[in-house]
């Protein structure tokens, strides 16, 4: 009896192995986002549904994060996909702060939508330009962020640095509502996108202006970071804005580690293109992303699997 029940155990795990050996793994993905209650977190629920229904033995796991952090993440292989701010990836990709070295493993897979960066002054201030942020007080996001890495980088294009300025207060976008309601700050920069809900609160109780960056000033910051593009905030989108406002625009891509599968990674565009829909759902502005949009240059390699979509499109 015994050794027939050991006859049944060895022929269930021969069967085990035969099936195993048959059954491709799955491919298990970490996808990066960034904080819960921000837009990229429920973008990566989305993306998850995308990738898992529509590419066989696929699975993905969600993950917070944020912009430098994700660079980070897939640069170390602690993540295989995320997304993340292009100008953050690029002073990544040159070891610039606040990154400490290079990263080596992260490239670009796909341009989504367009980020802001947007300078707010206070009305009587005296600012009309970045020129005249010298002597004033200034108020951004906590170090490292990527609003507060262009805000510098602002700086350094007209030959100034934070200690140029009488005062630099670093947090949240309601800390310096706060500060510029109250008159303890002259200027408010952030990253996001139109209309950002801190200047519409900020609007709602003061007078305040939208500070242009002329051609002269992008061309400037685009010698420190390739990854800057000239972008305009319509005319009408703030209260009292009468005109239209040059100013930085960035974007926010997918990236994927460089070695990974050059089959996924196409699969990975394949499936986001075809639903496009679902991830406009919850970002708007994904809803116009073309094969154009989404495979242009924005001083990020681009990955092997992408480059092969892209061509096939004929956009690359």
């Amino acid at each position: 009896m015994q050794c027939k029940t050991l006859a049944v155990l060895a022929c269930a795990v021969l069967t085990a192995l035969v099936l195993a050996a048959c059954t491709p793994p799955a491919d298990r993905l970490r996808l990066v986002t960034g904080p819960q209650g921000g837009t990229w977190y429920p973008l990566g629920g989305a993306m998850k549904s995308i990738l898992e229904t529509s590419m066989d033995g696929v699975s993905v796991q969600v993950l917070p994060g944020g912009g430098i952090a994700n660079v980070l993440a897939v640069d170390k292989g602690q993540a295989q996909i995320g997304f993340a701010n292009s100008v953050s990836t690029v002073d990544g990709i040159n070891g610039e702060p606040p990154f400490q070295e290079r990263v080596t493993h992260v490239c670009n897979v796909a341009t989504l939508y367009p980020q802001y960066f947007q300078a707010v002054s206070r009305a009587g201030s005296g600012i009309n330009g970045p020129a005249d942020l010298r002597g004033k007080v200034l108020s951004t996001q906590a170090k490292g962020n990527t609003g507060e890495s262009i805000t510098l980088h602002m700086l350094r294009a007209y030959g100034m640095s934070y200690d140029d300025l009488a005062r630099v207060n670093y947090g949240s976008y309601t800390d310096s509502v706060t500060l510029m309601k109250d008159s303890n700050a002259d200027v408010f920069t952030l990253g996001t996108a139109i209309p950002a809900s801190a200047i519409m609160d900020l609007a709602s109780a003061r007078d305040v202006s939208l500070i242009p960056i002329p051609d002269d000033g992008l061309a400037r910051m685009q010698g420190i970071n390739a990854g800057y593009q000239r972008i305009v905030i319509p005319a009408g989108t703030y209260p009292k804005q009468e005109t239209d406002v040059q100013t930085i625009g960035y974007a926010t891509h997918i990236i994927a580690r460089c070695d990974l599968d050059e089959k996924l990674v196409y699969g990975i565009l394949e499936g986001v293109f075809a639903r496009l829909d679902d991830l406009a759902a919850i970002a708007r502005a994904v809803r116009s992303a073309t094969p154009e949009t989404m495979s242009q240059d924005i001083g990020v390699p681009m990955h092997a699997g992408a480059q092969r979509w892209y061509r096939e499109r004929g956009v690359l």
